[in-house]
């Protein structure tokens, strides 16, 4: 499979096609890229595009200045975010492999959520519903990735502490989950639902946009 990608999708020397966009699904230039971005048309990974908001960059009081949230609510607002979201994928779509979220701040990378499902046809349902859905108040926007090993996207230094292109790095920053919901999601641990404030909503129209704290179906 990985083979087959690469005769479509080049490599590092290929000056035809995009290697980042290939390697990270992404690319920092979009479309001003001058190498080309070969959308898959059938994958076992999808991505969620600026899905996750890290409550570190986005809190603020009333007037305007930055309020601190610890690294413990950071976790914990991230636990309940992930095993929402692949609870929720999982029981509508199928099997997920693996699932991975960008903690990076470039705009190309920011909050994307990377799904593998075990089955592409799964991931191929998974776009075309997901793209009909909302999270927290935003469309969901999702497509077809041509990520397949999550190894040569991700950011080593990042990995071992030593990053020095910080939240900008054009490589993947995959943010943790805990280590009790790793097994509790990937099946080395008892399963729950866990009961969130933030439950997945159905939308019923435009005004309601701004309501939905979780993924919700499409508006009427």
């Amino acid at each position: 499979m990985a083979e087959y990608l690469a005769s479509i999708f080049g490599t590092e020397k290929d000056k035809v096609n995009c290697s980042f966009y290939f390697k990270i699904g992404a690319c920092r230039h979009g479309d001003r890229c001058s190498r080309l971005h070969n959308k898959p048309t059938f994958s076992q990974t999808i991505v969620l595009l600026n899905l996750y908001r890290n409550p570190q960059n986005t809190a603020q009081t009333a007037d305007g200045s930055h309020c601190h949230v610890s690294d413990v609510e950071v976790q914990e607002h991230y636990d309940n975010f992930f095993e929402e979201v692949f609870t929720e994928l999982q029981e509508k779509y199928g099997e997920i492999e693996e699932m991975n979220v960008c903690d990076n701040l470039g705009d190309h990378l920011v909050g994307n959520v990377y799904v593998k499902f075990r089955r592409e046809e799964d991931a191929e349902r998974a776009v075309t519903e997901l793209n009909n859905r909302w999270f927290n108040g935003q469309a969901v926007h999702a497509e077809l990735s041509p990520v397949t090993d999550f190894r040569e996207s991700c950011c080593r230094q990042y990995e071992m502490g030593e990053c020095t292109r910080g939240g900008f790095c054009n490589f993947m920053h995959l943010r943790p989950i805990s280590r009790n919901l790793r097994r509790q999601l990937y099946g080395r641990g008892p399963r729950r639902r866990r009961g969130s404030e933030a439950g997945f909503r159905g939308l019923t129209g435009p005004s309601d946009e701004g309501r939905g704290v979780g993924m919700g179906g499409g508006g009427g």
